[in-house]
């Protein structure tokens, strides 16, 4: 048996067929809601890949672990990168530690994360900024004028 962080002892011993990993309790009033672990989206926040969702496949060591978008999803190739440059997300899929791409895009389609994240206000949030950054010369002058317009409505009903 071993003994875990919380004290318990848990884990596999000599009535359990093999050693399997071991189980701990999590306790009801934990700190922290998210956790790194495989499925778990993320936003990456620092690189190549800034600004763009993927999915922890593995973890490597304390600091590191092992992402991939997919490519053909999210842009994201596989690769490890410093779990401090992940933003961690409420959304995970069901997915198996080291997955591979054929999994994970299964896990993707049936759990949705991605859809889900996009709905929260931080993914809407992402969405307007983005729209506000591909906007043309035009557009950018329909919007000044837009608010210009919107200001001077809401300066007259402060008069009345």
């Amino acid at each position: 048996q071993t003994m875990g962080f919380s004290g318990e002892l848990s884990g596999a011993d000599r009535t359990h067929k093999g050693w399997g990993a071991p189980k701990v309790k999590k306790p009801d009033n934990t700190l922290f809601t998210r956790f790194v672990e495989p499925g778990r989206l993320c936003l990456i926040t620092y690189g190549p890949y800034e600004g763009k969702l993927c999915t922890v496949i593995d973890i490597v060591n304390q600091k590191k672990v092992i992402v991939d978008g997919p490519e053909s999803v999210t842009g994201v190739r596989r690769h490890m990168m410093p779990a401090l440059r992940l933003a961690l997300t409420d959304f995970k899929c069901a997915i198996p530690r080291g997955a591979r791409e054929k999994s994970l895009k299964k896990g993707l389609n049936d759990d949705k994360p991605i859809s889900k994240f996009e709905a929260t206000p931080w993914g809407k949030k992402r969405a307007a900024r983005t729209a506000r950054k591909n906007l043309n010369d035009f557009e950018r002058f329909k919007l000044m004028v837009a608010k210009k317009k919107r200001n001077g409505a809401a300066k007259k009903a402060v008069k009345k």
